[in-house]
């Protein structure tokens, strides 16, 4: 029978480490480097925007295989994260033509479609219950720690095939780091429960937080430029972004003390103002580096407690329901960027933040029993 451990630390490491590279290098990187590959492939509007779906479709492809891949292997599916994310990093890298290049899309976006809900299988099976949470927050905030180390890539001299084949050379030592390292889990899991009741309030929650993070991740930047602030800047509060990320894995312990419900709308009231930071006319270099602050603190946060949500409605076979947590999510953001677009096109880009911070409360309806967190 598979005992499960307290060293929850090293398995949230080394699962920070994989979803860093998922995330922070094979999906969130692309955006920076839009102009670049424009100019490259010749990109119009159109192409760009099929690119871009591309990710999306390799992403979706990801979750559809996770609970399977995960029921078979968590372990498996992490390893497979990881060397899907390389691959497709080194594709997009290497790629004489459009066509490689967007294949390269795909197969990154997998790798990201697949990691957090291996991550979170694995440590359901093979961290103690005393310090589950805690693992498991931590772990998600991952995703910060590769915005934060890509951040400041575009700003550097090499073109971009050298930044990319750099990307898919840390990918390969992060594989090979999973490859060793992870544990392995699965020995004691109970048969798989079927329909897990509950899900509904999960998802509805994971669909706000893909309305309300896709006008940040898509227009902040734009927002900032157009409130003078300098490219320098603007790159200094993306990699805010990410460092103050990794402070959302304080989440899980928080939930632990004060209960999932309480923490969770507490986050969202902070989401709600550093998102609102942007509405002001005039934010300044200070107020717009708080605002990347709160949101990626409260952003990573958020994710977390969504997984932390998950692992309690099926506390066996958490990949599911965290599955049908970030599709949702993923469902909120591909909404929200065009309509984000469309709204900052008639009203400004202030009055989209602004807006987008109101709909940020609408998390309080959780107060409803029937819509909360268990």
């Amino acid at each position: 029978m598979q005992t499960k451990t307290d060293r929850w630390w090293s398995t949230a490491a080394v699962g920070a480490v994989v979803i860093a590279l998922c995330y922070g290098f094979a999906r969130y990187a692309y955006g920076p480097f839009v102009p670049r590959f424009r100019e490259t492939f010749g990109l119009t509007t159109v192409g760009v925007g099929v690119l871009g779906g591309l990710s999306t479709a390799g992403y979706g492809l990801g979750l559809l295989l996770a609970p399977k891949t995960s029921a078979r292997s968590a372990r498996g599916t992490v390893r497979l994260a990881a060397a899907a994310a390389t691959l497709g990093l080194a594709l997009m890298a290497l790629a004489p033509h459009v066509t490689v290049f967007g294949a390269g899309i795909v197969v990154a976006g997998a790798g990201a479609g697949l990691v957090s809900p291996g991550v979170a299988q694995l440590i359901g099976e093979t961290v103690g219950a005393r310090t589950r949470d805690r693992a498991q927050t931590w772990a998600n905030t991952g995703t910060g720690l590769g915005l934060a180390a890509s951040a400041f890539t575009p700003l550097l001299a090499f073109g971009w095939p050298v930044v990319w084949a750099a990307f898919a050379a840390l990918g390969v030592v992060v594989t090979l780091l999973a490859w060793r390292t992870l544990p392995s889990g699965g020995a004691d899991v109970p048969a798989d429960p079927g329909r897990v009741r509950g899900t509904v309030p999960l998802v509805l929650d994971s669909v706000l937080i893909g309305v309300t993070s896709a006008p940040y991740w898509t227009f902040s930047s734009s927002r900032l430029a157009e409130a003078g602030l300098s490219p320098v800047a603007a790159t200094w509060c993306w990699a805010t972004i990410g460092v103050a990320g990794l402070l959302g894995g304080l989440a899980g312990p928080a939930a632990g003390r004060l209960g999932l419900r309480t923490v969770n709308l507490a986050t969202w009231t902070l989401a709600a103002a550093g998102i609102g930071l942007l509405a002001l006319p005039d934010p300044g270099v200070p107020l717009a580096v708080l605002s990347s602050a709160l949101f990626g603190i409260t952003y990573m946060a958020l994710t977390g407690l969504c997984i932390l949500w998950a692992a309690r409605l099926s506390p066996t076979r958490p990949a599911r329901g965290i599955t049908w947590s970030f599709a949702g999510l993923g469902a909120g953001q591909t909404v929200a960027s065009p309509l984000a677009g469309a709204l900052a096109a008639g009203l400004g880009s202030a009055a989209v933040f602004g807006l987008t911070a109101l709909v940020a409360l609408t998390a309080w309806s959780q107060l409803h029993r029937r819509l909360g967190p268990p």
